[in-house]
């Protein structure tokens, strides 16, 4: 069995898939690296995948299929993977070699533990376009270092502070047997990726090095700002599947306070990010989806609903009339030079 597999969901990458699966073939025969040629029809992206399958016969495989968004991409990754653990990295990012040594030796070591590892935590690095400057997202002050620990350990996290695809290494058996299962045709599937799986994550371990690497710059990704607005059925979508899933859950999150904080806190900056997309759209339909989303999060927990809209976040994305949303709007710009996201 392998240690680690590898999911690379590829569509029309060919500019760009190389260096992603260059930095992964460092890991040598300890590492699967399954590339997901999601239907791509304008470039070569196929014809790599194959190349790299055929040169690299053990540690490399292309698997092909109709086009069917990230979240296919992902689940046919999953679908694929034979090793303990598992990971996404996007065709347009990297890793870093010396971190990479790092997460693999960790893995190794944790593998044959008393305590069984459902999650790794590494930091990622925001490789944006045009600023001298990289943005870290660590978690030095939230997670103990070093060592196995469970959700009572953890810190407070802080407002857009949370753990993302970039950051989690998941056992791969545990996807599975929770019957993670992301949306076709979707984007911003990564936000349940990431979500759906925590409440059968009992131990994980974080790994405090600059492990993936983010990159934010071409005009098409779907972390565009213009490009999520146009796509906001599909944000809306994904949102909708969070409060259906803490709702089914609550009773059974509630037993662990932690984890179901952090869960609902994560669903909070979610539906915040939804509601200014639709604020900033700025048209009678949009402001109705957004009165419609709210109304959505009442009808399905009140309480929660309540927490949720009395706090900072929701006030602020909730107050009336064209001076209110303009209010909103400043305050989302202020966050988006904090946290430095698109």
């Amino acid at each position: 069995m392998k240690l680690l597999s590898i999911a690379i969901p590829c569509y029309n990458s060919e500019g760009y898939m190389r260096k992603c699966v260059d930095s992964l073939l460092t890991g040598g025969d300890d590492v699967e690296i399954i590339i997901v040629d999601d239907g791509s029809t304008k470039d070569r992206t196929g014809e790599i995948a194959d190349e790299y399958a055929r040169n690299f016969p053990n540690i490399v495989k292309a698997v092909h299929q109709e086009n069917g968004g990230h979240g296919a991409a992902v689940n046919k990754g999953l679908e694929n993977a034979s090793g303990l653990y598992f990971k996404v990295v996007d065709s347009d990012d990297w890793v870093k070699q010396e971190a990479y040594m790092q997460v693999l030796d960790t893995l190794r070591h944790l593998a044959g533990g008393s305590r069984t590892l459902d999650m790794l935590v590494c930091n990622f690095v925001y490789e944006k376009e045009g600023e001298k400057r990289r943005k870290i997202m660590h978690y030095r002050h939230i997670l103990p270092r070093d060592t196995i620990f469970t959700w009572e350990d953890c810190h407070h996290f802080t407002k857009g502070h949370y753990i993302l695809m970039h950051s989690v290494i998941f056992r791969t058996r545990l996807l599975k047997e929770c019957g993670l299962k992301l949306p076709e045709h979707t984007f911003y599937v990564d936000n349940l990726y990431v979500f759906e799986p925590l409440p059968y994550v009992k131990n994980m371990y974080y790994l405090d090095v600059n492990f993936y690497r983010y990159y934010i710059g071409r005009a098409d990704q779907s972390v565009n700002e213009e490009i999520m607005i146009s796509r906001i059925d599909q944000q809306l979508k994904v949102n909708k599947l969070m409060i259906d899933y803490l709702v089914d859950k609550k009773q059974e999150l509630l037993k662990n306070k932690r984890q179901y904080q952090y869960m609902r806190n994560y669903l909070e900056i979610i539906t915040t990010v939804s509601s200014i997309l639709l604020i900033r759209a700025d048209t009678k339909e949009s402001l109705q989806m957004k009165k419609e989303l709210w109304q959505y999060l009442k009808g399905k927990d009140r309480k929660l609903y309540l927490w949720m809209r009395n706090g900072i976040m929701g006030s602020a994305m909730n107050l009336p009339g064209r001076g209110g949303r303009k209010i909103s709007v400043e305050s989302y710009k202020i966050c988006q030079r904090i946290f430095k996201f698109n």
